[in-house]
């Protein structure tokens, strides 16, 4: 198979200064296949994410208009991107074809939902929770449709989709990471309710689908199961009309509603290569395009400022449309906000203080100073830099200011240590790595406050320990 992928990026690249003249039918056909199929690894980058996230449920039992949760911190058998392991997470995937559907917020009073509601594309229709539209009062969040014109009634937030499908990211915040705290916020999370509107005056029991010890893989795969993916979603899903340049894009690749994906062994070849082409593409642009987040430092906002504007807008600017800064987000991640700053903000670091790689046969310290500008908690979670998912077999993946036993200096600073092995006596503030790997620290802040926007407050880099 490799020696296959070589040859066939050998034709590309051995026809790239040939006059037109010289290219044969083949080498023209590679060589179109292999851009457009380049450029719709970029592009679809966001749905197959979500499509991937989707299959896990439906290989768990699951079923549209279901919520797949973990009844308690999970594991890394969470093989999302970058996950959160110091919440319960709640993942209720909707379908609305047969008509609207209802997503039901609890009430902040016995806990805290902070998430938001997406359409497949991962952009946020709206967040809910204290930082959302319900302010903390809870609410009746309906999405409609496309091309839904019937009235709403009173006592509804209405959402408008282009799409039928789509999924709310929802997190019950514990309030510590002890057993009992862990079972108030699972039982708090489950007070969300997900129904056919049609039903809304009798609503049936939320199915949960819990996926606690199970493996949940929707990681990214650079080889023909993307275009799989993909082709899934153009499937089930209309076409918008900011993407319908990409309709004859991906007919060229075999993708076309309607028809089987059945390419040919030299094309699914091609498609391969370019997907690896994008990889590599997609990783230097994350490597190397996001500004620091603060003078002289590592820290970058894993997000361009375009593609922030255009997931919490739809895409509205008609001069604007962030394929590129989008395509590398959803790389790594899932999950958009409608109001980026409010519920949660992140700052990811790939680099030590002296802008080396993190290497996980190496131990680094890291200094948290004194009151973090957080209103809920902080948590720095470590993540295997080719995955961008938790590091397989771990058992501690993160430390917060909700874990157990978490130590602070005297100054109210916390030292968190990242390598293969403890140092000594810091066993309570240290996340193991992969020795045979690099690394990625995640930090984020719930209940974000104004220092760390005017960067009055400033996060220290991770210092290699000699």
């Amino acid at each position: 198979m490799v020696r296959t992928l070589l040859a066939v990026l050998a034709i590309v690249l051995s026809v790239g200064s040939a006059p037109a003249k010289d290219f044969s039918a083949d080498d023209l056909n590679a060589r179109v296949i292999e851009r457009r199929a380049f450029e719709a690894v970029v592009w679809g980058m966001p749905a197959v994410n979500y499509d991937l996230m989707y299959q896990q449920m439906l290989k768990l039992g699951g079923k549209p208009n279901q919520i797949v949760y973990w009844s308690g911190l999970f594991d890394w058998q969470n093989q999302t991107l970058t996950p959160n392991p110091d919440v319960i997470y709640l993942m209720a995937f909707f379908n609305t074809k047969d008509g609207p559907v209802v997503i039901e917020i609890p009430p902040a009073d016995t806990g805290v939902i902070n998430g938001s509601i997406m359409d497949p594309w991962q952009a946020a229709l709206e967040d809910v929770g204290p930082a959302g539209v319900d302010k903390g009062a809870g609410g009746k969040y309906l999405i409609l449709p496309p091309g839904y014109t019937a009235a709403v009634p009173e006592g509804y937030i209405p959402l408008s989709s282009g799409n039928y499908q789509g999924y709310a990211l929802l997190r019950s915040i514990p309030k510590s990471g002890n057993r009992p705290d862990v079972d108030a916020a699972v039982a708090y999370g489950k007070r969300i309710k997900l129904y056919p509107f049609s039903q809304a005056s009798n609503p049936p029991d939320t199915v949960f689908v819990d996926a606690l010890g199970k493996v949940y893989d929707s990681t990214i795969p650079y080889d023909l199961r993307f275009f799989q993916a993909l082709d899934r979603f153009v499937q089930s899903e209309p076409w918008l009309v900011r993407d319908k340049a990409m309709i004859d894009q991906l007919k060229s690749l075999g993708i076309e509603k309607g028809k089987a994906f059945q390419p040919n062994q030299a094309t699914q070849d091609i498609l391969a290569a370019a997907a690896i082409e994008a990889h590599a593409w997609l990783d230097l642009q994350y490597e190397t395009t996001f500004p620091p987040y603060y003078d002289e430092r590592q820290w970058v906002f894993p997000i361009s400022p375009d593609a922030v504007q255009g997931l919490q807008t739809q895409y509205a600017d008609p001069d604007s449309y962030a394929v590129d800064g989008r395509g590398v987000t959803y790389t790594m991640a899932f999950f958009s906000t409608k109001h980026a700053g409010v519920g949660q903000f992140y700052l990811m670091t790939i680099k030590d203080k002296d802008g080396a790689p993190l290497d996980g046969s190496s131990t680094y310290r890291f200094t948290i100073p004194a009151h973090p500008p957080v209103k809920q908690y902080w948590s720095a979670t470590v993540y295997d830099r080719a995955t961008h998912a938790l590091i397989r077999e771990q058992k501690i993946l993160s430390r917060s200011s909700l874990s157990p036993g978490l130590a602070a200096n005297a100054d109210g600073s916390v030292e968190v240590f990242f390598g293969p092995t403890a140092p000594q006596g810091k066993d309570t503030n240290w996340v193991p790595t992969d020795p045979t790997g690099k690394f990625e620290v995640l930090f984020r802040f719930y209940g974000p406050e104004k220092p760390l926007f005017d960067k009055t407050w400033i996060l220290n880099d991770l210092e290699k320990m000699k």
